[in-house]
């Protein structure tokens, strides 16, 4: 086996390792870094699917969206029990208002998550689509599919099932559209990087719910979020 492929293993098993049994809440001096490459990985990933005709209908449904979740890579590692996972942002806006909070940082995890098969990693969008949703974030760990429902978009789902289910999965694999079944998944909170990314330790209830904290680099995703749900 190559360097190289012995490289993308290795870096593929750090990503599912990190959302499969949580992130250690100690903060690293690579915390920031990651946080702050991830907000603008997010932003490219949020433009790239918007700007995409097979998600002509995400745009929208985040018109509707009380929040959204980003995951710029959702890395599959079939050479460890098909696990699979990422991290990602949570951005949320208050009632009908256009302006968006956050970023809080999410992983994402499952040992059975539903990439297409062959496939090693996917740009995800997850669409909050009730407040009954948003505060499910709240919890430090929220399994998709038994806390919440989740359903996957645009194909597959017309418009009531959609504004009906409290989560809403967008997913682009190898520059294919491709539904990423997330059923069984779990979310938890980057304690670490909201640190980091805050200065200071801060919550997403802080974040996107009080609004205590902020970091004035995030404006350009939070903008780029409220472009796309015009």
């Amino acid at each position: 086996m190559s360097i190289a492929n012995l490289k993308t293993r290795h870096i593929a098993c750090v990503a599912v390792a990190l959302a499969l049994c949580g992130a250690n809440p100690g903060a690293r001096a690579s915390d920031k870094t990651e946080a702050v490459e991830l907000v603008a990985q997010s932003r490219d990933t949020l433009r790239s699917l918007v700007s995409d005709r097979d998600f002509v209908s995400m745009k929208s449904a985040l018109a509707q969206a009380r929040g959204v979740l980003i995951f710029p890579q959702v890395v599959k590692a079939g050479f460890i029990l098909g696990g699979a996972g990422g991290t990602g942002v949570l951005l949320a806006r208050e009632g009908g208002s256009s302006t968006w909070a956050g970023p809080a940082f999410y992983t994402m995890g499952s040992a059975s998550l539903g990439l297409q098969a062959g496939a090693v990693s996917a740009e995800m969008v997850m669409l909050v689509n009730s407040q009954k949703a948003l505060d499910s974030l709240r919890k430090n760990k929220l399994r998709l599919g038994a806390d919440a429902s989740v359903a996957l978009g645009p194909m597959g789902v017309d418009k009531d099932k959609v504004l009906n289910t409290d989560f809403v999965v967008y997913s682009k694999v190898k520059g294919a559209f491709a539904g990423v079944a997330v059923d069984g998944s779990v979310l938890d909170v980057r304690e670490n990087l909201n640190a980091a990314y805050y200065g200071k330790p801060a919550t997403p209830d802080d974040i996107v719910f009080k609004r205590s904290v902020s970091n004035p680099d995030a404006v350009v995703l939070q903008n780029a979020v409220a472009d796309a749900a015009k």
